[in-house]
């Protein structure tokens, strides 16, 4: 079948070595910046280092081009609710991940075919904060494997534990 999807993902908007050498290899990046336009070079260069340190590196909201380059994946966020991608062919060890903040957008991930469900935000006090309590509850609406995310930090990692989890991400968890 596939190979086994990594349990740990590091969300980065930059390229910084340093930052990235010091995270364990079984890390995950996902590349994602809605600032500015994809630049295609900077995606080959992560891809030519993550092949090189053997850590799987997803890029997000552009399935086409993560296809194209032969990237470990896709990340779809939870605004993405294009079905496009369906029509192409599967690759074998090409996965599509995403995420979600409730109900209606994990059905749509189910929809997008994703072969796991970040569901957020798990401690991250803002606009779409569910706490531990809703966050259980989201989390048995699908069989698809669940991702952590969101307020993620060394304080609460332990919290993670207390769920039926695959794994967790963040962003400030890994910053140094």
């Amino acid at each position: 079948m596939h190979t086994k999807l990594p349990r740990v993902y590091y969300f980065i908007n930059k390229f910084d070595k340093n930052n990235i050498n010091k995270l364990n290899k079984n890390i995950a990046l996902i590349y994602r910046n809605y600032n500015k336009n994809v630049d295609k070079s900077l995606i080959i260069q992560i891809k030519k280092y993550c092949k090189l340190k053997k850590r799987k590196f997803f890029l997000s909201n552009n399935f086409k081009l993560a296809f194209k380059l032969g990237l470990d994946g896709v990340y779809l966020p939870s605004f993405n609710n294009d079905l496009k991608h369906i029509n192409f062919p599967k690759k074998k060890n090409f996965f599509i991940i995403g995420s979600a903040h409730n109900n209606k957008e994990i059905k749509r991930k189910e929809l997008q075919k994703v072969d796991l469900i970040f569901i957020a935000s798990l401690f991250n006090k803002k606009k779409t904060y569910l706490g531990l309590n809703k966050f259980k509850l989201l989390t048995k609406l699908t069989k698809k494997k669940i991702i952590a995310l969101g307020g993620i930090n060394k304080n609460n990692l332990k919290k993670i534990n207390l769920l039926s989890v695959y794994g967790y991400s963040g962003i400030n968890l890994f910053n140094k």
